[in-house]
């Protein structure tokens, strides 16, 4: 495992770009049939923070958000590290894993740099990656999910060969410190995938995805006041309209609900029997809701695979998280029936089905562009810089 704490990994030969398929005495173009993930990248801030950190403040403990959300610890950043900066350490990241540079940025997030302009461009040129397209996909925690659609899209048209898609965010920014319901439960990070054109036979390759939206639950999850509609000015906006707020017992039914459908959308239009799926990864929102649908779609324990328990809710950075982490603990087998699949506010949904990547991850610190400030606790005192593990996650027993 040294190539994921060392922050390097094995070059692809040919530089991430058409594979030839083997034939005797000569190689054979392939067409390419859709977009194969050909690097995975990591970042996460190096400051963890546990759970009895809240306990006193907020009338909690350990053993109660342990038990509703499957949370143990979660990252958050240092101050003056922005999700600008998580973005560049995984982008730069999936790009090393893979041996290649991107032509085009997509950048899923909930919490960008500034309203405006947009964060993707200035990441993707912090990439070193001249002139390239680059946007931002706001989807909140299905971003992700919508970004490996989009890809696959601009791929398959010919409007880019490598898309760079990167989910990052910085949810601490947005979120109460006061409020238990949603303090304990995010944290901030960031993971990237770089894909390629490919053949479906490949390892990594996009099968099917389904996308979906319902804007009538838009108040289910939201920040009200910062928009056009509720422009924030000094002192006009109360305090429950300045933060991320979340309706948990409805947001829990309308995850599982949708979560499971568009799942079983996707296995259907990849014709896949949902019992050859070996390895599963759902938005990394809360234990109850992945086994909830896991357990309706009847993938075994051993095929559901996460972090949530380490790095918390990330948002639109938990899939390509969890990915890497899995990668990396290699539990799955390059070329194994995956599916993905994602809910968040909007609302949004979404449902990738793919072939396992054969990848090695990469993992790189945050690239901040200013020097980090001494680390608050979280009772707004400054506290001493907290000595970290130099591993991202813990490894699982006989993985070295």
């Amino acid at each position: 495992m040294e190539h994921w704490y060392a922050a390097t990994a094995l070059p692809l030969a040919d530089g991430c770009g058409f594979e030839a398929l083997n034939n005797p005495g000569r190689a054979t173009m392939m067409v390419t049939q859709t977009a194969v993930m050909c690097g995975v990248g990591a970042c996460v801030p190096e400051r963890v923070v546990g759970n009895d950190e809240f306990a006193a403040r907020l009338e909690t403990s350990d053993a109660w958000i342990r038990s509703r959300t499957g949370i143990q610890r979660r990252r958050m950043v240092m101050p003056g590290t922005s999700t600008g900066d998580l973005a560049v350490g995984a982008g730069r990241a999936a790009m090393k894993s893979a041996g290649a540079d991107a032509d085009f940025v997509l950048l899923a997030t909930t919490t960008p740099d500034r309203p405006c302009p947009a964060t993707a461009p200035e990441v993707a040129h912090r990439l070193g990656l001249g002139n390239v397209p680059a946007l931002d996909i706001s989807a909140v925690c299905s971003g992700f999910l919508y970004g490996l659609a989009l890809a696959k899209a601009l791929v398959m048209s010919g409007a880019c060969r490598r898309p760079l898609l990167i989910g990052a965010e910085v949810y601490s920014s947005i979120i109460d410190p006061q409020d238990r319901n949603t303090a304990v439960i995010f944290g901030d990070g960031a993971g990237a995938v770089l894909l390629r054109g490919g053949d479906r036979r490949e390892a990594g390759a996009i099968h099917a995805a389904t996308l979906g939206s319902d804007g009538a639950g838009v108040n289910l999850i939201t920040v009200a006041a910062g928009g056009s509609r509720r422009p924030r000015t000094a002192g006009d906006a109360p305090r429950e309209d300045r933060y991320f707020r979340m309706r948990g017992r409805e947001v829990y039914q309308q995850a599982v609900r949708w979560m499971t459908t568009s799942s079983r959308v996707v296995l259907d239009q990849a014709g896949w029997p949902p019992d050859s799926v070996e390895a599963f990864i759902g938005h990394q929102a809360n234990q109850r809701i992945l086994d909830a649908v896991a357990d309706r779609l009847g993938v075994p324990a051993s095929y559901r695979f996460g972090n949530i328990a380490e790095v918390g809710n990330t948002a639109a950075a938990s899939i390509p998280l969890a990915l890497a982490d899995t990668a990396a603990r290699r539990l799955v087998f390059p070329g194994t029936r995956s599916v993905f699949t994602a809910f968040g506010g909007g609302l949004t949904w979404g449902a990738v089905a793919l072939t396992w990547p054969d990848v090695l991850p990469v993992r790189l610190a945050p690239e901040t562009l200013t020097a980090p400030s001494p680390i608050p606790a979280i009772n707004g005192e400054v506290a001493p810089p907290r000595q970290t593990s130099a591993q991202p996650w813990r490894l699982p027993t006989g993985i070295s």
